[in-house]
């Protein structure tokens, strides 16, 4: 049988919807406002999201009989063809009965009868039949409870997908207002007339469901709902959600790529899923330090250590996204404060991990700390958005950065430093060449600079780099827990922010643009100080030359006369620097 790809083009032929909403049933209580949810629903497809209204089979009530559902259902099987998308929409009852091979899911029509399992749709029917409609997509969204789901995959958090080739492969996928043991909320959601469940997918299909892009995909609407849902203070119920067969992605919305199909050469956009919390609980971060550190010991444990630290990033790249750092929201110090903690939060776990890895890596680690460094960058795109908000999404990598690095002086690691330095970070439609991690964490310093948003925290507003003080006492609890860093802490902090702004200068010199690094706490104390750090170092430096550890390691090209160049340079950006 020839791949169905190879059958397909990246876009939709044609767009039907099947939507459903009883309210009024003729055996089983009534609802209050499963017909406007229907309503809506159908409105927002038509009016917003390109579906014809001619394709749109819309039953309610009385019309919404098990026989007249099935029929028009099956009917789906003999006009539709392989580029077409299919969205089914159900809002009433859900039931579900436990059997030998576990819960089995019906739907309740208008005519069916609770005690009568023969008058309900079976969902497995639904899927069944699926297989004979011919469209390359179909969304399943159930404003029901039940249970019987039998998902076969999902996208992991922070999972990235090119957009024209979703729409190359096959997918049926499902979304339900809660499972079997929960009571679906009939009212109270976030629009007047609607339930908790659809009132959260309405706003989401109107748009605040869509990527950085303007693209709304199943995936990310389904993200949506879930963490809406689940944290709706009026919600009792957990969504359901997830593929039942292929691999693509529904798309509700897809501007960049109707542009994209109008270039005389290839062209596809890979964007980043958004993903909500997941069901099961996570590790402690004691318990991830532990599990990390005990698979860096097992020399046979690379490719378990690998996964384990790419589940925590995926987790991360999630929690960092902007549709829960909304980069156009009004500014307050208050919501500023808050955006400080939670992107702290969403940082810690995997800050602590790449301090471990930089800390005791074998050579076969570097690789996985390569990764999990490019790939923390991956939402940090220019963006429309308040000049502070866009600043603060920088935050995360700089506290990693400096998570690894303190580490990395610490334990001698200066060749650990160097991979995490000088990892190559790929070009972007905004960034048109591929630049060093240390460069693309400067941006982010001087962004917050700029914006002064770390002047504003309470009692950093005296202070002249009170982005990296606030950061000196933040990280040193962890990284003592960690590696039980102790009164070496200051010096290691202090010798990686002058080694980050040397190796910053160095990359500008050798780019031929103006010598300059990120200044740290070291710029004041070679003002303040009988014995400042940076003269300190340099002076150990110039004693050991080619045998000192950081030049060793391959920082600076591992010349030292390029090195000494770069610091005669820096010395100079140094005493003209003010702090009275």
């Amino acid at each position: 049988m020839r791949d169905i790809r190879f059958l397909l083009r990246p876009e939709y032929a044609n767009s039907r919807a099947l939507i459903i909403g009883i309210d009024n049933y003729k055996h089983v209580s009534p609802l209050s406002y499963a017909v406007s949810d229907a309503e809506e629903v159908k409105q927002v497809l038509e009016t917003e999201l390109g579906f014809p209204p001619e394709n749109t089979i819309y039953l309610t009530n009385e019309n919404a009989t098990k026989q007249v559902i099935l029929k028009e259902f099956i009917a789906l099987t003999d006009y539709t063809t392989l580029d077409e998308r299919v969205f089914v929409f159900f809002a009433g009852h859900g039931h579900t009965r436990t059997g030998f091979r576990g819960e089995v899911g019906y739907l309740v029509p208008y005519d069916g009868h609770m005690n009568d399992h023969s008058t309900l749709i079976r969902w497995d029917e639904l899927t069944r039949n699926a297989d004979l409609v011919r469209a390359k997509h179909m969304l399943f969204i159930m404003d029901a409870c039940y249970g019987g789901l039998a998902l076969v995959r999902n996208l992991q958090p922070g999972s990235a997908r090119f957009l024209k080739d979703m729409m190359l492969r096959y997918s049926r996928q499902v979304l339900t207002a809660g499972k079997a043991d929960e009571v679906v909320a009939d009212s109270g959601g976030p629009l007047p007339n609607h339930s908790v469940f659809t009132g959260h997918l309405i706003e989401g299909m109107r748009g605040a469901a869509e990527t950085p892009e303007g693209i709304i995909t199943a995936s990310a609407l389904m993200a949506y709902v879930y963490q809406k849902v689940a944290n709706d203070k009026d919600s009792h119920q957990t969504p359901h959600y997830g593929h039942f067969e292929g691999d693509g992605d529904f798309i509700l919305r897809m501007p960049t790529l109707r542009e994209s199909q109008e270039q005389e050469h290839d062209t596809d956009e890979l964007i980043v899923i958004p993903y909500p919390e997941p069901d099961e609980l996570r590790l402690s971060a004691h318990e991830k330090f532990q599990t990390v550190k005990s698979l860096i010991g097992n020399e046979a444990a690379t490719i378990q250590l690998h996964d384990f630290v790419i589940e925590e990033l995926r987790h991360f790249l999630a929690d960092t996204a902007d549709d829960r750092f909304p980069l156009q929201q009004v500014f307050s110090n208050e919501e500023l404060l808050d955006r400080i903690s939670r992107y702290e939060k969403s940082a810690w776990d995997l800050c602590g991990l790449v301090a471990s890895i930089t800390y005791w890596a074998r050579t076969s680690h570097k690789v996985i700390l390569q990764k999990v460094i490019a790939r923390s960058t991956d939402r940090l795109d220019e963006e429309a958005g308040l000049h502070i908000w866009l600043a603060l999404r920088y935050y995360p990598i700089i506290l990693e950065v400096y998570s690894s690095g303190v580490a990395a002086v610490d334990g001698g690691r200066y060749d650990c430093l160097k991979e995490i330095l000088y990892t190559k970070i790929p070009a972007t439609k905004f960034h048109n060449q591929e630049r060093y991690f240390a460069e693309v964490v400067t941006t982010g310093i001087n962004k917050i600079a700029e914006s002064e948003a770390f002047k504003r925290v309470p009692d950093h507003e005296r202070y002249y780099m009170p982005l990296n003080e606030y950061i000196y006492k933040l990280l040193q609890p962890m990284l003592d827990d960690i590696l039980f860093i102790g009164k070496s802490y200051e010096r290691s902090f202090d010798e990686f922010e002058i080694l980050f702004a040397l190796v910053v200068a160095d990359i500008r010199k050798q780019k031929q643009l103006s010598v300059w690094g990120p200044i740290g706490r070291f710029g004041w104390k070679e003002q303040n100080y009988t014995e400042p750090p940076f003269s300190k170092l340099i002076a150990e430096a110039r004693q050991e030359q080619n045998r000192w550890p950081p030049l060793l390691a391959g920082l600076f090209g591992g010349d030292y006369e390029r090195f000494l160049a770069i610091v005669d340079d820096f010395v100079k950006i140094l005493r003209q620097r003010s702090y009275w």
